[in-house]
């Protein structure tokens, strides 16, 4: 079975030495998508010390970019939003941040009707407050 690799021109680069997604057969599976924005240290919704520790963020700001990021990943690789069937969904702050990210999540996953595992962590490899992981059908 071939496997394809994807990189999107319109999602932030990576963070690491990874692609945005692979292509298994009708399958894809996204890396983790953040929010930050390609081409620059653009964190939507993310405030930022001096020392470049977080002092403040919207997970609104944040949650509304990583779909963003994830469209724009899924459409270069020839599927779509609606072809979505598992999520993996990281926070670093359930307790404050779930409410705001669920109600998002079931405003744009209407219909959608993906699986979805959601999990508090300590922290992510960059300042930010959420990341997805998806798999989608072509």
């Amino acid at each position: 079975m071939e496997k394809i690799v994807i990189n999107s021109e319109r999602a932030p680069e990576p963070v690491g030495a990874y692609p945005h997604a692979r292509r298994v057969g009708n399958l894809i599976y996204l890396s983790g998508v953040g929010p930050r924005e390609r081409g620059t240290k653009v964190i939507p919704g993310v405030t930022l010390g001096a020392d470049g520790s977080i002092v403040d963020y919207d997970i609104e700001a944040q949650t509304l970019s990583v779909f963003r990021n994830i469209r724009y990943i899924l459409e270069d690789a020839g599927s779509a939003w609606e072809k979505i069937f598992d999520v993996q969904v990281y926070l670093t702050n359930m307790k404050a941040d779930f409410p705001t990210f669920n109600r998002l999540y079931a405003e744009h996953f209407a219909g959608v009707d993906a699986c979805r595992t959601t999990i508090e962590i300590g922290a992510l490899p960059t300042p930010i407050a959420v990341e997805l992981k998806v798999v989608a059908t072509i």
